[in-house]
């Protein structure tokens, strides 16, 4: 992460339900570890549109409704966590595009999993899916939970072994220690690799000696950091099943997910790629969705 992404502000979006308390935690923990401020951000809707029949005073009424459902989260947060800067931030419009506009300043933007008390679904999905599909900045989706405490201090990412995007990787190390957490980086496919041609054409590798062989590159790319993170237990996960269903797999009990956002625009992009936007609706721990331009991904022959 660059330093302008350092020093930008955490924004955690919210609504007036009480299941947001866990997402403005998860905010200000993710505030701290950055030394960086804490923006709540209410939308609602006003000015009123031009030709409507309701009275001036409707604005300043949606004002102090907005200030009054920050005012807890705020508070909480104050008392929880005293030396963190907390700043309430009253947005008029829809909150997609609000935390979206603000995510072009933001070194992280948190929002609550849809249809677990936070924001309202709208035509194209859930505001979680929308702001992590177009979010300039990564963005942490919280689900939830029975416990507010992860049971392994574990940091899972996805990658491709194939095409690693530049600054996935440093994101999930970064990521991992900042929470003295080992990190599990997860490769998984179903696709058939190709051995040597033989006397009738190309012959198929062993699920065997597929699984071996991407261990194998698996390990080389993490060879290249390991010397510079040597307190951190970094470990390689390999698997021959759907990419999404490993990942899945992974993130239970994990403190955190990590997957990539492919630099795509209009509709396609809205998808997060058919493994991330699965990770993101079903993992069972909070995601952060990192954004990974195409054009920046390395290959692994090139060196770290």
């Amino acid at each position: 992460m660059d330093d302008q992404r350092m020093t930008g502000a955490v924004v955690v979006g919210v609504v007036d339900a009480e299941q947001q308390r866990l997402v403005v935690r998860r905010a200000a923990e993710e505030a701290i570890r950055r030394g960086t401020d804490l923006r709540i951000l209410h939308a609602v809707e006003w000015p009123l549109p031009p030709g409507s029949t309701e009275s001036a005073g409707k604005a300043a009424t949606n004002v102090e409704h907005a200030e009054r459902v920050i005012a807890p989260f705020a508070e909480a947060i104050n008392h929880q966590f005293p030396e963190l800067e907390v700043v309430p931030d009253l947005v008029s419009g829809s909150p997609a595009p609000a935390l979206i506009d603000r995510s072009s300043e933001a070194s992280v933007i948190v929002v609550g999993h849809r249809g677990t008390g936070g924001f309202p679904r709208l035509p194209l999905g859930s505001v979680s899916l929308q702001v992590a599909t177009h979010s300039a900045c990564p963005v942490l989706v919280v689900r939830p939970t029975k416990s507010a405490e992860p049971q392994e201090n574990r940091v899972v990412v996805g990658v491709d072994v194939e095409d690693i995007p530049s600054g996935l990787m440093k994101f999930a190390l970064d990521a991992a220690e900042s929470r003295h957490a080992a990190l599990e980086v997860v490769y998984a496919n179903t696709r058939p690799e190709l051995l040597a041609a033989g006397p009738t054409g190309p012959l198929l590798a062993t699920h065997e000696a597929a699984s071996s062989s991407a261990h194998e590159a698996l390990e080389k790319v993490l060879s290249a950091y390991r010397p510079h993170h040597p307190s951190l237990n970094i470990r390689a996960r390999v698997e021959r099943r759907r990419p999404a269903h490993s990942l899945v797999d992974a993130s239970r009990h994990a403190s955190l997910q990590i997957v990539g956002s492919h630099g795509r625009t209009g509709l396609k992009r809205l998808l997060l790629g058919s493994v991330s936007g699965e990770v993101l609706h079903t993992a069972t721990c909070p995601v952060m969705v990192v954004p990974t331009p195409q054009q920046g991904s390395a290959r692994l022959s090139s060196n770290h």
